[in-house]
């Protein structure tokens, strides 16, 4: 049961929340997790003539390293078996969950964990979901780990 499960990481504390998940569900399976980053570049656009394309893309390579390098030391440090991935999305046509669903294709993946920010009304419709397109693209079973914008404020309790 879900030997090889891909998890969608960003840095973020929800996707920080999605790992550990997919973590813990490949220590009870004794499966594989797949990290996977991904590097969109039609999030340039927006910055078109502002900044230089080529500086932005290293910077997003930059943090898409170290939220890499940060999965697999939860994979090591839990004794289980993962590898880690950057990718980049073909085209500017091409979203992130699209790229995610080609990845999770290509390495066979049973189970997706990924996070989920729990945005409602317009600030969603504006923005959009990358879980949402996923989860409706998605040939396998999606695990989302809700985090709302409160629960990210929130102070830590002693």
């Amino acid at each position: 049961m879900y030997q090889k499960i891909l998890v969608a990481v960003d840095g973020s504390d929800t996707s920080k929340q999605a790992l550990n998940e997919a973590v813990r569900v490949a220590a009870m399976t004794h499966g594989k997790v797949h990290a996977v980053y991904v590097v969109d570049q039609a999030a340039l656009f927006p910055y078109a003539g502002y900044y230089d394309p080529v500086a932005m893309i290293d910077a997003f390579r930059r943090d898409g390293r170290i939220a890499l390098d940060d999965a697999s030391a939860r994979f090591a440090a839990a004794g289980i078996s993962g590898e880690a991935e950057l990718v980049e999305t073909e085209s500017v046509s091409e979203d992130v969950a699209h790229c995610l669903h080609r990845c999770a294709q290509r390495f066979g993946a049973e189970l997706a964990v990924m996070g989920t920010h729990g945005r409602r009304g317009m600030q969603r419709a504006i923005l959009g979901s990358v879980a949402e397109r996923f989860v409706r693209l998605s040939e396998c079973p999606v695990l989302l780990v809700r985090m709302d914008d409160t629960d990210a404020k929130a102070p830590a309790q002693e």
